[in-house]
């Protein structure tokens, strides 16, 4: 071969979606690991820190949320959902893709949040006013409605969806990577995100992702606003030195990828 190292900037969901096949390509990808070229980030790598249920491994991080869980069937989505929903307001996140597609922040509309978690559950006709972070659109169903869409997406049971996807985000199960992550909603997110741009283990850069006024998700696309940042920003100090020095050399073992190098370029 003419090149020494591979740099892969294809999100596994978009690799499907121009027709390509997710597993060969990985399979193509380890065949020259074994050559002796190396590949940034690996199969292994991208699929254990691309995946929405990395949040779970990294929980009890500073850069987690303790109270984060993952669901791979209906039974356990069902069961869950039902009791972290009716504590307080959530985040419901299918794990294909990057832009925001299937990322449900969720309300009860009457506000009556039990004041500890596991006190009761959600009924099916409890009514939920849900908004998608790739457009920022809103829309109402009951907790059965959707329960059925996540699973079986659009059907009799799961009423009228305005949303662009299908739903369905359990389809193929764990091993084709079917899952929903189930996180506390944080308000504070109507001030922005930051993304921390790194290089190996070193960061180059941060930039504010703040949503338009009204929204909540900061996807580009959506009017969100861009502030781009240096390094050393002193206002991210504190943050920067929590997950620069204490938390980055804990990530990869926390993701069971030990023997795996930091990826070039996420």
């Amino acid at each position: 071969a003419g090149f020494k190292a591979i740099v892969v900037r294809c999100n596994p969901g978009q690799i499907k979606a121009d027709g390509g096949d997710q597993a060969k390509f990985d399979s193509a990808m380890r065949e020259l690991r074994k050559l002796g070229i190396q590949v940034w980030p690996s199969p292994d790598v991208m699929e254990q820190m691309g995946a929405k249920d990395a949040l779970v491994k990294v929980a009890n991080l500073n850069i987690g949320l303790e109270d984060t869980l993952a669901y791979y069937t209906e039974a356990e989505f069902a069961a869950g959902f039902k009791k972290t929903m009716a504590f307080q307001p959530r985040v419901i996140k299918q794990n294909r893709g990057s832009s925001g597609e299937g990322i449900w922040i969720v309300k009860l509309k009457t506000d009556n949040y039990c004041s500890n978690y596991g006190e009761r559950s959600c009924d099916n006709q409890e009514v939920l006013i849900l908004m998608e972070a790739n457009d920022n659109h809103a829309e109402e169903h009951t907790v059965a409605e959707f329960v059925e869409f996540c699973v079986n997406g659009r059907n009799t049971k799961s009423g009228t969806w305005t949303s662009k996807g299908d739903g369905k985000y359990l389809e193929g199960g764990k091993a084709a990577g079917g899952q929903l992550v189930d996180q506390r909603f944080c308000p504070r997110i109507v001030e922005g995100e930051l993304r921390y741009n790194m290089v190996g283990d070193a960061l180059v850069g941060i930039i504010h992702k703040k949503p338009k006024d009204g929204g909540i998700s900061a996807v580009g696309g959506t009017g969100s606003v861009y502030t781009y940042y240096g390094p050393k920003e002193k206002k991210f100090a504190s943050l920067t030195k929590n997950f620069a020095t204490i938390d980055l050399p804990k990530v990869m073992p926390a993701l069971g990828l030990d023997g795996e190098p930091i990826p070039l370029w996420w």
